[in-house]
């Protein structure tokens, strides 16, 4: 399978265009042609950067050519969830046309989308590529080759990347601003470049303080990340078997 990571810029799809004027973004849920419809049936997480951003946003959502209808499914302070469906795009006709399918979330903010697609040749990703060029801007920012092995491994060990993914959210903005500046810093390094004094000095708080939030955030981290080792023996043992 060939992973293609691409910064697309579309000029018919109405999402972009409410990010090109609105401050909101726009996170893919989950993508389906709707063949009875011929439209592009979506669930959308949308974020705007306060409550009126996320209002506006929505308004002028509802007037972009291209958008059929949508329904709020839910909305909570800035964010909200979606179900839409819009005309089919001409860079989504063509990832379709040449057997193309979506393998990751798209992100779509200030004008432009972060699409993850995949084939299952080099033939027909190539093939897909020359046609967009005709109505589209885009940019690959990878392309990956996955192999066989590399999916079983990606499938099989979706537990203990959750592990990991938990244990990041997990921390308040305060535990994971300290851990990212002590790692940057090299607070973890033989011999420290940096130490307690300079973290404290970086977020003005006291050595106990930021004593207290590094330690919270690394208690964190290792917890999820000894649980997710222990799903990869789990892993490991039940092949063996």
């Amino acid at each position: 399978m060939i992973s293609l990571t691409m910064d697309m810029v579309q000029y018919d799809c109405p999402y972009i265009t409410v990010t090109d004027d609105v401050d909101v973004s726009f996170y893919t849920m989950h993508w389906d042609f709707n063949a009875a419809r011929e439209a592009l049936e979506t669930r959308i997480l949308v974020k705007g950067e306060d409550r009126g951003s996320l209002t506006n946003g929505l308004g002028a959502l509802r007037e972009q050519a291209g958008m059929r209808e949508f329904d709020l499914l839910s909305r909570q302070g800035e964010s909200a969830v979606i179900k839409s469906f819009i005309d089919q795009t001409n860079a989504m006709k063509v990832i379709r046309e040449n057997d193309g399918y979506i393998t990751g979330p798209f992100r779509i903010r200030e004008g432009s989308e972060l699409w993850n697609v995949g084939f299952d040749t080099s033939d027909a990703a190539d093939d897909a590529l020359s046609d967009l060029e005709r109505e589209n801007d885009f940019s690959i920012e990878a392309r990956t080759s996955t192999t066989l092995d590399d999916y079983l491994d990606i499938v099989q060990n979706v537990d203990p990347a959750k592990e990991l993914l938990d244990g990041c959210r997990a921390l308040s903005d305060v535990e994971r601003d300290t851990l990212e500046r002590a790692v940057d810093g090299g607070y973890f390094q033989t011999p420290r470049d940096a130490t307690l004094g300079t973290l404290a000095d970086e977020f003005g708080v006291s050595k106990t303080a930021a004593s207290k939030n590094l330690r919270r955030s690394e208690q964190k981290v290792l917890e999820r990340v000894v649980a997710a080792m222990s799903s990869l023996d789990e892993t490991a043992r039940s092949e063996r078997e």
